[in-house]
C-alpha cells in the first residue's frame, strides 16, 4: 500500500534522478526573472513621501531575487531547531542596522559577494544534517551567521533610500523591515504545517538545493560583473 509518506520518498527520489534537468530550470527562471535586476520599485528614484517609502520598502525585499532567496531560507532553517525563530528575526533586524550603517556612509567590503555568498551558505545549510538542532545553543550560532549577513542585505537596502528625506526614509525603513518579517514568519509557519504531510528533510533539501544555486548564480554575476 502507497502511503503518504512513501510517496513523498518515491518522489523525491525521481526528482534526485533528473538534477541536472532541475538545476537547468532553475537557472532559466534566474534568467527569466529581469525585474530582479532593477532592485528598486521606483525605478532608482527617491521616495518623496510616506506612502512611496512604504511602497520602495516593501518591494526592495520581494524584486531583489537574491534578498527574497535569503529571506526564505531564514524562514526554512528555523525548521526543527530549538529557538529557531530567533534566526529569521535576527536577520531582520540585522538589515535596519545594516541600512543605517550605509545612511551614515560607512562603507562595508564587497557587500554584492557577501550577499550572493550567505544565500549559498544557508542553501548549504538547509540541505545539511545536524546532530545539534535541539541545542539552543545551535540556533544561536546560525543566527549570529544571519545577522552578519543581514548587515550586508540591509547595506544594499541602504542604496535604495541613500539622500531621501527623513519622511519616506522612515517609512522605508519600516516596509522592508515588515515585509521580510512578514516573509520568513510566513515562511516559516506554512513550513511547519506542510512537514506534516511532506518529511521536512525532503522540504529542506529541495529548497536548500534551488536556493544555493540561486546564490551560485549570483556570486557569479557579482565575480565577473
Amino acid at each position: 500500500m502507497l502511503t503518504r509518506k512513501n510517496y513523498w520518498q518515491r518522489l523525491w527520489l525521481q526528482l534526485n534522478s533528473n538534477w541536472f534537468a532541475k538545476a537547468i530550470a532553475i537557472l532559466g527562471l534566474l534568467i527569466l526573472a529581469t525585474p530582479a535586476s532593477a532592485h528598486h520599485p521606483l525605478d532608482g528614484r527617491l521616495p518623496a513621501n510616506f506612502f512611496e517609502g512604504i511602497m520602495s520598502g516593501l518591494g526592495h525585499p520581494v524584486i531583489g531575487f537574491d534578498h527574497l532567496a535569503f529571506v526564505v531560507a531564514s524562514g526554512l532553517i528555523a525548521l526543527k531547531i530549538t529557538g529557531g525563530i530567533l534566526i529569521p528575526t535576527a536577520f531582520v533586524i540585522a538589515t535596519g542596522i545594516g541600512a543605517g550603517i550605509h545612511l551614515v556612509a560607512i562603507d562595508l567590503p564587497i557587500p554584492e559577494i557577501a550577499i550572493a555568498a550567505s544565500v549559498i551558505l544557508f542553501g548549504i545549510l538547509l540541505i545539511t544534517k545536524s546532530k545539534h538542532k535541539k541545542s539552543i545553543s545551535y540556533a544561536l550560532k546560525i543566527a549570529a551567521l544571519a545577522t552578519l549577513a543581514g548587515i550586508f542585505h540591509g547595506f544594499a537596502y541602504g542604496e535604495g533610500i541613500f539622500g531621501a528625506e527623513p519622511t519616506p526614509l522612515l517609512a522605508y525603513l519600516i516596509g522592508f523591515m515588515a515585509i521580510q518579517l512578514a516573509i520568513s514568519l510566513g515562511t516559516y509557519f506554512m513550513a511547519t504545517q506542510a512537514i506534516k504531510s511532506i518529511p521536512v528533510k525532503y522540504l529542506t533539501r529541495f529548497a536548500g538545493g534551488a536556493i544555493a544555486s540561486c546564490g551560485i548564480v549570483f556570486l557569479s554575476s557579482a565575480i565577473l560583473g
